[in-house]
């Protein structure tokens, strides 16, 4: 049987759409193609579609300047919509696992069970002495899986596969960076609106949330507190010089809400750790990784840094994965890297991936 191509991974943000595509052979991953598309401000609101329009026409731009041949996509979800939970059941069988897991989910998921898809995944391979089994639960609302299927499918692609967004950010972390087996590591994925948050302890997730915040906030508060456009203030947080809007704005002031929206931002990280820590027996954490564009903030990574005592890392989804210097110019790779996480992580799976 001939190996399955990966699918092209496509990460519809709340910002801007993300295409990748990578080929894989005996040394790894290399780069067939990436391409960034940027969303308007209230296109996506909430994970919910409010303007599929424009979003169907970005995908479709994308894939003609980039000649796409490949139809199958990956795509990634997140948000409150979507529920992560590790729960322990009885050691059983996948087949007695795939029959009781609708009762099972029915006591850990705040909706309707009518109303979600369920997925689950077994954690340990070896029952433990009290014959028990730690199992992921996932759990994501029909309508918004719906939604996002059907502008893929519009945009002239066949979705094949939906991840969870925390978990693509885990796939491209495990293909270029060695997976620390005696250690606990965060991934911590900002983006526009929402932070993914996935705790690995010796490799295996331990704890994940969403955190309904991010990038957005600080053009915002940039916005309210300098009395500036959201265009404006959307420069000014990216460190765009001001136009004449904005020539009053002194860059000290600019950073100055920069670094209030970064210490309340750490501050819900840190919650996070705190909550897993008060329910994980070895809840050391050696490192943390940031991804998404949000995490170019200068100042964030070590307002983060400062507030959770651990080191931070802005994490390199293509650390480990050739491209060519002539199509791609590695400048520019290293720039969006961090935004292309998801995108990398959705890249490297299969149709057939169990």
């Amino acid at each position: 049987m001939p190996k399955a191509k990966p699918v092209l991974g496509l990460d519809i943000g709340t910002s801007a759409i993300k295409l990748v595509q990578l080929k894989e052979s005996k040394r790894g991953y290399s780069l067939q193609n990436f391409a960034m598309a940027p969303l308007p401000p209230e296109a996506i609101v909430d994970g919910a579609m409010m303007n599929s329009t424009v979003i169907v026409s970005s995908i479709r731009q994308l894939l003609q300047s980039q000649r796409i041949k490949n139809k199958e996509a990956g795509i990634a979800i997140s948000g409150h919509s979507v529920i992560i939970k590790k729960i322990t059941l009885p050691a059983m069988t996948e087949e007695e696992l795939e029959e009781s897991i609708q009762w099972e989910a029915e006591q850990y998921i705040p909706f309707d069970i009518n109303d979600v898809n369920i997925d689950v995944q077994v954690l340990t391979p070896e029952p433990s002495e009290q014959g028990q089994m730690d199992v992921l639960l996932v759990a994501a609302k029909k309508d918004m899986i719906n939604d996002y299927l059907a502008v893929v499918q519009e945009a002239g692609l066949t979705p094949v596969l939906v991840d969870v967004a925390a978990f693509c950010v885990e796939n491209a972390f495990e293909v270029n960076y060695e997976l620390p087996q005696n250690e606990t590591v965060v991934l911590v994925n900002i983006g526009a609106a929402v932070i993914n948050i996935n705790v690995l302890n010796r490799g295996i997730t331990a704890f994940t949330r969403d955190i309904s915040m991010g990038g957005n906030q600080f053009t915002e508060e940039i916005q309210k507190q300098l009395n500036v456009s959201y265009e404006e203030a959307e420069a000014l947080k990216l460190g765009g010089g001001a136009t004449q809007d904005a020539e009053s704005v002194v860059p000290q002031e600019v950073e100055r809400v920069i670094l209030s929206v970064s210490e309340n931002l750490a501050g819900e990280i840190q919650r996070s750790l705190d909550f897993y820590a008060a329910t994980a027996a070895d809840s050391h954490v050696s490192h943390i990784y940031l991804s998404g564009g949000t995490s170019k903030l200068p100042s964030l990574y070590k307002v983060i840094e400062n507030k959770v005592g651990v080191p931070v890392e802005i994490l390199n989804p293509f650390k480990n994965v050739e491209f060519d210097p002539k199509r791609f110019d590695p400048e520019f790779i290293r720039d969006v890297g961090p935004s292309a996480a998801v995108a990398v992580g959705l890249g490297i799976r299969t149709a057939d991936d169990k």
